[in-house]
């Protein structure tokens, strides 16, 4: 039987970053954060991920970073560290060098802008698999990498022992991704407004964005569905919409920032390419935020 890293709702951290000319990462307030998503009932931490930024990390401030958590976390929950690339030599360097560090699992993305054919995926991710002992979740964003991994790839992966999940964002391939896969391999909801349908079908999870601002509803609203409180998870992923469309109104994790900034935990701003939001945007959030009783 395969480990399962994690059951329940693992947030996928920001980096927050000092307000200096070379955006230095926060180190303090990173700790802060941590402190925040323990006490608030989460399940596991990714680090260095889509929304903590790793693209605008150099190699050190990735390692760093992720040994930073890994310390800060102290076992407390599991760590999953970012580890994906375009190159897979790079992705295995990266994979080996976060396991040394004691990363407790590897999120891996899809191979992005050069892409490959789907018997690429199966090397790149074999190789990778083959370099490190921990377990490795599959990430799955077409809207990011331009292509997606197709389900019979992710069954012939699931076979691999170390290769135990995929953060999935295409919803409609869970169901058959679940029948062939079984329950020896974990789908995670990689989209915060489809928790609850992908629980439905047999999902374990979440690998959730808004858990950085509300991390213990996240953690409930699994925790409630998995006990067969289908009407208390319904209610908590019902309440979510209105924050969701706001946290997505523009690309993640610009509004994210913006919202964390006006609960007054002073994360700073998104490294360039990333600027701040648009005025309408940060309205959208004020009335979310508010609503939803976070400010």
């Amino acid at each position: 039987m395969k480990k399962t890293l994690f059951t329940g709702a693992a947030t996928a951290i920001i980096t927050p970053f000092n307000d200096d000319a070379d955006k230095t990462v926060n180190y303090d307030k990173l700790a802060e954060l941590i402190e925040f998503q323990i006490s608030g009932g989460i399940d596991a931490i990714v680090v260095c991920g889509t929304t903590g930024e790793a693209s605008t990390l150099t190699d050190k401030e990735h390692l760093d970073v992720i040994k930073f958590v890994i310390k800060k976390v102290n076992k407390r929950v599991p760590v999953i560290a970012g580890v994906g690339s375009n190159n897979t030599k790079h992705a295995i360097e990266l994979s080996h060098r976060a396991e040394n560090a004691g990363a407790d699992g590897l999120l891996s993305v899809l191979p992005y802008y050069n892409k490959t054919s789907q018997k690429g995926l199966v090397e790149h991710y074999t190789m990778i698999a083959k370099s490190v002992k921990v377990p490795i979740i599959i990430y799955n964003v077409p809207s990011r990498t331009g292509y997606n991994i197709n389900v019979t790839t992710l069954q012939t992966l699931s076979k691999i022992d170390n290769i135990v999940g995929v953060k999935e964002c295409n919803f409609a391939q869970v169901g058959d991704t679940i029948n062939l896969c079984g329950d020896n391999f974990s789908v995670y909801s990689g989209e915060d407004a489809l928790i609850l349908p992908l629980l439905s079908l047999g999902g374990r999870g979440v690998i959730t964005t808004m858990g950085n601002i509300i991390p213990r509803d996240v953690h409930d609203m699994v925790v409630k569905f998995l006990d067969g409180n289908l009407q208390g998870s319904k209610k908590l992923q019902l309440r979510s919409l209105d924050l969701i469309n706001a946290l997505f109104a523009e690309v993640n994790p610009i509004p994210l920032k913006a919202a964390m900034n006006l609960m007054g935990m002073n994360v700073g701003t998104g490294r360039m390419p990333l600027v701040d939001v648009e005025p309408a945007t940060k309205a959208k959030l004020e009335s979310a935020l508010k609503n939803y009783g976070l400010i």
